[in-house]
């Protein structure tokens, strides 16, 4: 997309809207490039409140983000807005567009997270391949509140990665401290199936915040890690 002249809300009707919907109706998820020139003058208030109300319909339904512009008021701002987006934005200046469009197109599709859930066991197994979304963390509690509204408790949750990725931006670490707020007291054991040094020294640290018993295994010993979430606590 380029922004030109001044924005108004007719134009987020005819443009946007009619992407965000096609996209969400058809299950697709979506990327945007938007252009911002010396020949943007800015947008007007119906424009604006569009924006705000596509923003909290749909954000959660883009991969990502890039905005090509050299007006410094815009990259500032991005920069700004982008750090508390569900999704990663990233500024590019104008002559650095294709470089834009290769960063998009490198984005890994979906959420950064797969799970499943072993029904006889009721433990989650989550496995993590990129840093934490707040999608990531929207799925999950789909799965594990699905769950919840039939059965008193889930009995674990194994966390699986190589290493400890972090979170992509600031939504995706408030998205997980509401996670764990939300559902800690309702688990009884979490297993982390995850290398390094710190892997290792989050049980210890664990036990301070939350109700579960944690333990950590290596990344090779998912086996174990399901075995001794799925056994009685009792």
């Amino acid at each position: 997309m380029r922004a030109v002249g001044k924005i108004s809300r007719e134009d987020y009707e005819a443009v946007i809207v009619p992407l965000v919907e096609d996209a969400a109706r058809d299950g697709r998820r979506l990327r945007c490039l938007c252009r911002i020139g010396p020949d943007f003058q800015g947008m007007t208030p119906g424009a604006v409140w569009e924006d705000v109300e596509i923003g909290l319909r749909a954000l959660r339904s883009f991969d990502g983000c890039a905005v090509v512009s050299d007006i410094g008021w815009i990259r500032e701002a991005t920069r700004l807005a982008g750090f508390l987006m569900p999704c990663p934005v990233r500024v590019f200046s104008d002559r650095d567009r294709d470089k834009a469009v290769d960063w998009l197109s490198s984005l890994p599709e979906g959420v950064g997270v797969t799970h499943r859930l072993v029904p006889e066991s009721g433990v989650v197994v989550v496995e993590i391949a990129e840093p934490l979304r707040a999608a990531d963390f929207d799925a999950l509690a789909l799965t594990v509140d699905s769950w919840l509204d039939t059965h008193a408790r889930l009995q674990g949750v194994v966390i699986r990665a190589r290493a400890i990725h972090g979170w992509e931006n600031i939504a995706g670490l408030v998205r997980h401290i509401r996670f764990v707020r939300d559902h800690h007291r309702k688990v009884n054991r979490v297993a982390l199936a995850v290398d390094g040094r710190l892997a290792a020294l989050v049980p210890s640290v664990a036990e301070h915040f939350v109700h579960a018993e944690v333990r950590s295994f290596g990344y090779d010993g998912l086996d174990d890690a399901i075995a001794w979430t799925a056994a009685s606590t009792n």
